[in-house]
């Protein structure tokens, strides 16, 4: 009898395996290093979906500020071993926001999209990314989004509608037409195929707006990392642009969130940092996932709405008195 259950925990502990550098039987690597060395010693076409969201060139610890142009330039040979590693039927989901210069937006999925042409790579949607929370700004309006632009390698790509099909609003809607399907139901029983604003986190996912909060100090996947992803952002992609036991790649990896996302479906990921502590954080993460004990937002969790019994949605009694001043004391925030 034992020997029949023993395969099964030899299985167990390689899939609950993290590898330091990509091997013929890994299913989860975190490579640390420099992205560009790492990318260059991997093999031609093997990741079925690469999403990242890349250093945005803001000041944040683990990057250097310097001028647009000199960034756009540095990351291009990393782009170049992208779309090499790229399964021909794969995906590339690039998710960026803004570069800020004295007050100036610059809107970096504009200056990437031209890159990422040049690199024979097909533009399939450019989904917005909304989020409630974030910094206030003083001389323009608060920005509250970020863009991920989805590029194919070929025109034959892995696309699995079904798992992200959202609820048809009018599912008793009936062919109108005389003919023979006259009468009989329009739809599909599976849902309808979204658009390209997603509103998911409101129950449907309604195309090119992912309503999804940011990780910021509530929420439950929050570590040191100052820019951090949520899982739940990537598990939409891994869904719909990937099968079982396919490749996902992180090349800016973080603390793992991209490689957590993949896993929770039984796809093999892959990633690289060079930072340690975010290497370490990222394997604990992990090692919490397979002990079941991982604290993450769940797919689909609506957004929490405050019903005005709480302290902070209320109305500061300081507001409604006559004390103009302090009004408009309180309304100078901070520039982003």
């Amino acid at each position: 009898m034992s020997h029949g259950i023993e395969p099964d925990l030899f299985e167990s502990e390689r899939q609950a395996r993290i590898d330091d550098c990509l091997k013929a039987d890994s299913r989860i690597v975190f490579a640390q290093g420099e992205t560009l060395d790492t990318l260059r010693g991997a093999p031609d076409n093997f990741a079925k979906l690469i999403i990242t969201s890349p250093p945005y060139n803001i000041g944040k610890e683990y990057e250097k500020q310097t001028k647009l142009e000199h960034y756009l330039e540095g990351l291009r040979p990393v782009l170049e071993q992208l779309a090499r590693v790229l399964s021909p039927s794969g995906s590339l989901c690039w998710q960026v926001g803004n570069y800020v210069e004295n007050s100036e937006v610059f809107p970096l999925d504009i200056y990437f999209y031209p890159i990422f042409k040049k690199l024979g790579l097909h533009l399939r949607n450019r989904v917005i990314w909304h989020f409630e929370h974030g910094l206030h700004c003083a001389l323009r309006f608060s920005g509250r989004y970020e863009t991920l632009l989805w590029f194919t390698k070929t025109d034959d790509y892995t696309f699995n509608l079904d798992p992200v099909r959202v609820p048809s609003k009018y599912p008793g809607k009936t062919h109108y037409k005389q003919g023979p399907r006259y009468g009989k139901p329009s739809g599909n029983p599976l849902g309808k195929n979204p658009s390209d604003v997603w509103k998911i986190m409101l129950g449907e996912w309604e195309a090119g707006i992912w309503d999804i909060p940011n990780v910021k100090a509530n929420h439950p996947e929050k570590t040191i990392h100052p820019c951090q992803f949520p899982i739940e952002l990537v598990e939409r992609c891994v869904l719909g642009m990937t099968n079982q036991d396919d490749w996902v790649l992180d090349p800016f990896s973080g603390v793992a969130s991209a490689l957590l996302a993949a896993m929770k479906h039984n796809r093999k990921a892959m990633g690289c940092e060079r930072e340690p502590k975010y290497i370490e954080i990222g394997k604990d993460r992990a090692r919490k996932f397979f002990l079941g004990c991982l604290p993450y937002r769940p797919l689909g969790k609506p957004v929490f709405q405050p019903t005005g019994r709480e302290k902070v949605s209320r109305v500061p009694k300081e507001w409604t008195s006559e004390d103009e001043g302090a009004r408009a004391s309180s309304d100078r925030l901070l520039e982003e």
